[in-house]
């Protein structure tokens, strides 16, 4: 089986060492006889989707340059919270891509815990999107109470291009720190168009 392998440490100063991850990584992918066709290793923030090897790792994974992304732990993986964490491993899927984590072997899409470990991700993500929700409502009562205008994109925010391109950008599966980025707006932007459109919340 083609593998990746993704390893992550959080600073670029030299105290973390992305090669105990690798190691380790490398130790079991041959134990499984499991062919390594491309290591990435990320020196940044775990609760950035924008990351430069983890964006060319789900390149190489659309053109499915391998079968299988091999990470040391899920939070190396991603520190972004468990809907934009699921939605990572959704995009892997979607691509034809398998996931194993090297110390939680429940989190094994190529073993019999597969769905199960995917329904209990969802749900959380579910829960999260509530949580968010409400938090968002109750902001906006919050901030209308207080006399202030919000909770809506400005005119030139809704514009039809730029809500088509985030529907787009949220449903391969880019995070929303990522898509303001990318179309050059707030994160609280993208999020409140995210929100006003239902079908990329599903």
């Amino acid at each position: 089986m083609k593998t990746a392998i993704y390893a992550r440490v959080s600073t670029k100063d030299g105290r973390q060492d992305a090669e105990n991850q690798l190691k380790q990584l490398r130790t079991f992918a041959a134990t499984q006889g499991w062919e390594i066709v491309h290591e990435y290793v990320d020196k940044a923030s775990g609760k950035r989707g924008d990351r430069d090897q983890f964006q060319k790792m789900f390149t190489a994974a659309s053109k499915r340059e391998f079968d299988l992304v091999l990470f040391w732990s899920l939070d190396r993986l991603s520190r972004e919270g468990t809907v934009e964490t699921l939605n990572h491993l959704q995009r892997l899927t979607g691509y034809g891509v398998c996931y194993r984590s090297f110390t939680e072997q429940y989190l094994d899409s190529t073993g019999i815990f597969k769905e199960a470990v995917i329904g209990i991700l969802a749900a959380v993500a579910k829960q999260e999107r509530v949580r968010l929700s409400e938090r968002t409502i109750a902001g906006l009562q919050r901030a209308k109470a207080q006399g202030r205008v919000g909770g809506r994109p400005k005119a030139e925010e809704a514009d039809p291009k730029l809500v088509a391109k985030v529907n787009r950008l949220r449903s391969e599966g880019f995070s929303i720190r990522a898509i303001a980025l990318e179309v050059k707006k707030s994160s609280n932007t993208v999020l409140r168009l995210v929100n006003s459109e239902s079908p990329v919340n599903q």
